[in-house]
């Protein structure tokens, strides 16, 4: 009960809290998924058994998973976290699922651990999305190109407004021998090159060109 309660227990609310739960839950749900996804997809190569796995323990799915089992209700937060709803917050909730798999792996060992995960992940390994539609928009324009042999694309920043911790990103995407720049926007570099190779991709694939927002 006391490692469940520790898992629980957000860093805003004492020194005794989740993160190094949440480490050892992190590393023993990696392995358990790569491990399922070894044996139910024989016919993947490594980079897309990780794209899989990316995919599968990714922030946004334990956050689902972390609100389908009403771990926000369960949360101890400090002042501050509470007042800012902390208890809906997906990086929290999501960091706390994997400290509650850190907390039974301690308490169980990892048949345990590996029985609950793969109840909680019951139905996603059938239906797993195709494995090129995990590659992100950058990569999949590039191959895209390749394949054609023509040139791959070149970004630069347009511009950059807002501040430090609300910054947002223009980012062109720029394809010279189409005559195409394409412009993306995001709250870093990353997100908006991801962005606007992936405008550039739909414009490539429908026949537009010249530049655009």
């Amino acid at each position: 009960m006391a490692l469940l309660q520790t898992a629980l227990t957000h860093r805003s609310a004492g020194s005794i809290n989740n993160e190094r739960l949440e480490y050892l839950g992190d590393g023993i749900l990696n392995f358990i998924i790569a491990a399922e996804l070894f044996e139910h997809c024989p016919e993947l190569q490594e980079g897309d058994l990780s794209r899989m796995r990316a995919y599968l323990v990714k922030g946004e799915r334990l956050f689902e998973l972390a609100t389908k089992l009403k771990l926000g209700e369960q949360m101890q937060l400090g002042t501050g976290e509470l007042k800012s709803g902390g208890h809906h917050r997906a990086s929290i909730l999501a960091d706390a699922l994997e400290a509650v798999f850190g907390a039974i792996y301690l308490d169980g060992g990892y048949d345990a651990c590996r029985r609950v995960v793969l109840n909680l992940y019951s139905g996603h390994f059938e239906h797993l999305p195709k494995p090129d539609e995990l590659k992100d928009p950058k990569t999949r324009l590039q191959e895209w190109l390749q394949s054609r042999q023509l040139a791959l694309p070149k970004y630069k920043i347009i511009k950059t407004h807002g501040k430090e911790h609300e910054r947002e990103f223009q980012v062109a995407c720029v394809l010279p021998h189409v005559d195409m720049q394409i412009i993306g926007k995001g709250t870093s570099r990353r997100k908006a090159e991801q962005s606007a190779a992936s405008k550039a991709l739909e414009n490539l694939q429908t026949g537009k060109t010249g530049t655009q927002d």
